[in-house]
């Protein structure tokens, strides 16, 4: 069992080329498309999705490519961890934050010519040779094949920024956005909880140069339409939404942006 995240998006052929190099590789087995929409380069929000969603995952071999260092001195990677998973993708902090939670066990680097493709481009590792290792993984091949160890003290991290809390003010960061517009943060509810603010509270929410206000909800029917809410979507981080509408393009704001909340 393979899954599957990149940024590539479906409007290409990225995609499919990878499926079908692994297919020819490893035709028996099965490859799950968690996500393609990963914004282009985001690595710290590709490696917030591969944590997120790897626990709902069978054990088996997760192919991530979230890498703008392409062609790059960066190194491809195999990581086996300690519940018996294998993550596969470039050496720039996009496998961290899911390999770290579960401990990782070995690490490797992807040199093998035997386990690539006959020809490697500089610029579509992820068909050359994070996909054949992936499938060569899952044809039975064992992982210290595929090139030597490496010490996995070594590898690049990403981490997680932590919102600064005041007593009656946080500033954030927004770590998401997702198709609906909503707007996740690195904000947990602990982090809101210091505030001294409960469900139902207002909240100032304040941005670059604009103001609104928010009410503290566990779901979107606590609102009433057009109403700006935060809430703790389903991985645990804070998020700004509106019910019934799209509080990205109501704010403007984007990954990376600095979001504050204020006691009213």
């Amino acid at each position: 069992m393979i899954t599957f995240l990149t940024d590539f998006g479906l409007e290409d052929d990225f995609v499919g080329t990878c499926h079908g190099v692994m297919a020819r590789i490893a035709p028996d087995a099965r490859v799950i498309d968690v996500t393609h929409g990963i914004p282009p380069q985001a690595i710290l929000q590709g490696a917030l999705v591969l944590r997120s969603t790897t626990r709902y995952m069978p054990v088996g071999v997760h192919l991530a490519v979230v890498d703008p260092g392409v062609g790059s001195h960066r190194r491809p990677l195999a990581v086996r961890t300690a519940d018996g998973r294998t993550f596969i993708g470039p050496d720039n902090g996009l496998l961290s934050l899911a390999a770290d939670e579960l401990g990782i066990e070995a690490a490797y680097e992807l040199v093998d010519e035997r386990y690539r493709l006959p020809d490697v481009s500089r610029t579509f590792h992820a068909r050359d040779i994070f996909s054949p290792a992936a499938a060569h993984l899952a044809a039975g091949v064992a992982i210290d094949e595929l090139g030597p160890a490496i010490d996995p003290a070594g590898l690049v991290r990403v981490a997680v920024p932590d919102p600064s809390v005041g007593t009656s003010r946080i500033s954030a960061s927004v770590v998401g956005v997702d198709r609906f517009g909503n707007v996740a943060t690195n904000m947990r509810t602990d982090h809101v909880a210091r505030l001294g603010v409960v469900r139902g509270d207002r909240v100032e929410v304040r941005l670059t140069f604009e103001r609104y206000y928010a009410v503290l909800a566990d779901t979107f029917a606590d609102a009433a339409p057009g109403e700006l809410i935060l809430y703790e979507d389903s991985y645990g981080l804070v998020t700004l939404a509106i019910s019934n509408g799209n509080a990205a393009r109501l704010t403007g704001v984007g990954v990376g942006d600095e979001l504050r909340i204020a006691v009213v």
